[in-house]
């Protein structure tokens, strides 16, 4: 086990090196940020004067280079926009979106397990339809067209919750919901299948066949069984959340690191934007390896091999 965690850590800092290279070419491709700081009014005088202060005058690879050694004793440089070190800057910003992640994520499985499990045990009637509709129609709605439906039917015209801002669960609960939505039906549709197929096997049907209670089927022998995959599922789902809560906490003015993402991207303030990359990117590496740890303790058979895969 000791191993496993060893090379998933190893393999979480190459994916890390290698976004974080990614995004600092990229960032550089999109354009001179000294010319949006300083104005129009600035001179040319100004401006050179403005790339030299933030380093922008050097070579591309000397610019690297130097970026590879600040961020290895954890600077990131500071932000071109708000002179101040950018790291922080995304990390006090980073408690919002975790807040808000967490509560789509809350939301999404008290949505989708039941919805899930309702369609698999009644196939093929009008709950089984009824709840495809619903997952359909999370994957054909975009959870930031769906948000401004929901400024305009509740904070507008019923006059309930909140608009914008952070605060308690009425400001939480409309982009949480928005947020939601999409994985809540991708994992409706996941539950639904896996219960099927699990609801048909063997070990199923000898466990009905010796008079078990449906209730315990379901819960010790059926379920286990399906929180493999769901777990799967779910460790992408926060990766998938923290990118779409960019458009998200856009919509809802919600402070969190997916609202500076955006404000630096405009500005094109580079070390902003590498900063939301290394601290989403740790994030995802991070619960990737949580939910591979967690298939040991959902079913006891899985061990962890030489191969650095679960077996």
């Amino acid at each position: 086990m000791t191993g496993y965690i060893v090379r998933r850590l190893l393999q979480g800092v190459i994916v890390m090196f290698g976004v974080t290279t990614l995004i600092f070419v990229m960032s550089r491709l999109s354009g001179d940020p000294v010319a949006l700081i300083a104005g129009s009014s600035a001179t040319s005088e100004d401006v050179e004067r403005m790339r030299h202060q933030f380093g922008l005058d050097q070579p591309l690879p000397v610019q690297y280079v130097t970026f590879l050694s600040l961020a290895a004793h954890g600077d990131l440089g500071d932000s071109l926009r708000f002179r101040q070190p950018a790291l922080g800057l995304v990390l006090e910003s980073l408690p919002a979106t975790l807040e808000l992640a967490v509560a789509a994520l809350i939301i999404t499985v008290a949505v989708a397990f039941p919805l899930g499990i309702i369609a698999a045990m009644h196939r093929d009637t009008w709950m089984d339809r009824l709840v495809s509709t619903f997952a359909l129609a999370g994957f054909t709605i975009p959870p930031f067209w769906l948000g401004i439906l929901l400024i305009l039917v509740f904070p507008l015209g019923l006059k309930v919750l909140y608009t914008s801002g952070i605060g308690g669960w009425e400001h939480l609960v409309l982009p949480a919901t928005a947020l939601a939505l999409t994985f809540a039906a991708r994992l409706t549709r996941v539950i639904r299948g896996s219960m099927i197929e699990v609801l048909g096997a063997d070990y199923v049907r000898t466990a009905r066949a010796k008079g078990a209670p449906e209730r315990l089927v379901l819960t010790r022998h059926a379920f286990r069984n399906v929180l493999l995959s769901v777990a799967t599922l779910l460790g992408l789902q926060v990766a998938l959340m923290l990118g779409g809560a960019v458009l998200i906490e856009s919509v809802f003015a919600w402070p969190g690191i997916g609202h500076i993402a955006v404000q630096a991207i405009t500005q094109r303030d580079y070390p902003v934007i590498q900063a939301v990359t290394l601290v989403t990117a740790t994030i995802v590496v991070l619960t990737t390896l949580v939910v591979d740890l967690s298939y040991a303790l959902i079913d006891p058979r899985v061990r962890y091999g030489g191969g650095g895969r679960p077996a």
